[in-house]
């Protein structure tokens, strides 16, 4: 594959993190590398600092000419495929690759795959948990944060790889092959970007496009649109399940925790809570157990593993107040979820970037379980218009605004929820930087 890309031009479009590490893995290939990406210099400082100390050409602000001048396109996941831009390297006939996409041609580790509409990033860190745990060097990357052609030139044939990856980079993938594909679910997201809910879902299942009968793809049994479409699919299946089922391979109990008719631990032994989360564990175990991982390696992993930053994280708790950073949380199943997990009142902090969500779904919630909800960023009126009347509404001016407004209103028992249930590039870099922000501002009031 060296050889492939070797004097090739190869334009990378979008200098995120993804572009970045995809343009350096190449140019390190002895590729002729061009990165192009329309965001104005001014906010590409870094980004433009570490092409130039890599030898790598650029541009900012715009996609002129010389980034069509490719033999093919590598294509950040934040860049729609429907695109000006992509498709006029598509009328052209260059191909267009998504990152993860090249990055795999040279990834020698076996691959694990997790793909879902919610629960991702956990079941993947679970994953990557689970290989440490038994092998020299995992690597353990994607959609998680950090780029997968970061690591794959240096891979270990005998240390698996996990990647997380999103339906944005599913969409532009040719020759991807996990050995084991992991699907988690399937929820209406990112509506925005797609015509509809059915291709959204098709992008997910392109995780499934290279398996081979001898792969492995590890589904949620309790998702029926995931069951039909498994049973189509020429690999092995291995299904979970919310309940013990004569299909499943592994399931919950209402108390533990089984696998291959094996137990693996009651669930009051973990950290993590909730159903959603035993189906995150659930998945984990099955993908671990197909690379050869122990059991045991596999219990003491789920009795240790606490949680991912961003995704329901505990910040602080002043003056009786819990405060919880939830910025993960990116959809209406998210916030479901986020609004599930506490018994006490919830100052909810909610708003970002609409996805196309239908938001009058968590009406049942926003009543019963909400004191009020501080909102914030471009969704707010449709959250507003979908809430009114359910729980007093507060409009924030910013994510400052609206910590404040949280801390005035809630009272000793109660929490304060970051969970957006939004995107978070109408007034953040991404759901992390959104979260550290949150989190910054949450020990600025713990000091004071």
């Amino acid at each position: 594959m060296n050889e492939s890309v070797k004097n090739k031009k190869i334009t990378v479009l979008g200098a995120a993190r993804s572009g970045v590490a995809a343009a350096k893995m190449l140019k390190n290939l002895g590729a002729d590398v061009y990165v192009s990406d329309s965001a104005p210099l001014c906010s590409k400082q870094e980004q433009a600092a570490e092409l130039g100390r890599a030898g790598i050409a650029f541009e900012f602000g715009q996609h002129t000419d010389r980034a069509y001048q490719a033999d093919f396109a590598v294509l950040s996941p934040g860049i729609p495929v429907r695109s000006e831009t992509v498709q006029k390297f598509v009328r052209a006939g260059i191909p267009v690759y998504s990152e993860i996409e090249t990055a795999s041609w040279f990834c020698r580790s076996p691959l694990i795959a997790v793909t879902g509409s919610n629960g991702k990033t956990t079941t993947t860190t679970l994953i990557g948990e689970m290989l440490k745990a038994h092998f020299p060097h995992p690597i353990v990357a994607g959609n998680i944060g950090s780029p997968f052609s970061a690591f794959a030139a240096n891979s270990d044939p005998q240390s698996p790889a996990v990647v997380e990856v999103s339906s944005f980079q599913l969409e532009t993938i040719d020759r991807f092959h996990p050995r084991v594909a992991v699907v988690l679910n399937f929820a209406p997201n990112h509506l925005d970007r797609y015509d509809s809910y059915e291709d959204y879902l098709q992008a997910k299942w392109r995780i499934t496009k290279n398996l081979q009968r001898d792969d492995l793809l590890v589904y949620n049994g309790s998702d029926e649109k995931l069951s039909e479409w498994s049973s189509k699919v020429n690999s092995r299946r291995q299904g979970f399940f919310i309940q013990q089922n004569p299909q499943a391979a592994a399931w919950f109990d209402g108390a533990a925790l089984y696998v291959k008719g094996t137990k693996l631990l009651d669930v009051k032994e973990m950290a993590l809570r909730g159903p959603h989360n035993y189906m995150n564990a659930l998945a984990a175990a099955l993908a671990a157990r197909e690379v050869g991982i122990p059991v045991e390696a596999i219990v003491r992993v789920l009795r240790a593993f606490r949680g991912i930053e961003h995704r329901l994280e505990a910040v602080a708790e002043i003056d009786g107040v819990q405060y919880i950073n939830d910025s993960k949380a990116t959809t209406i199943e998210s916030l479901t979820v986020a609004l599930q997990s506490f018994d006490t009142p919830v100052v909810l902090i909610a708003g970002g970037k609409d996805k196309g969500s239908d938001f009058s779904k968590l009406n049942e919630l926003i009543r019963s379980r909400v004191k009020e909800c501080v909102l914030i960023g471009t969704a707010a009126d449709k959250m507003a218009a979908a809430w009114q009347g359910l729980a007093p509404l507060y409009r924030a001016s910013s994510l400052q605004d609206a910590v404040n407004r949280a801390r005035q209103t809630a009272r000793p028992g109660e929490v304060v929820l970051l969970s957006p249930a939004c995107a978070s590039f109408d007034m953040f870099a991404d759901f992390e930087d959104r979260g550290r922000q949150f989190k910054s501002l949450v020990k600025k009031l713990q000091e004071s």
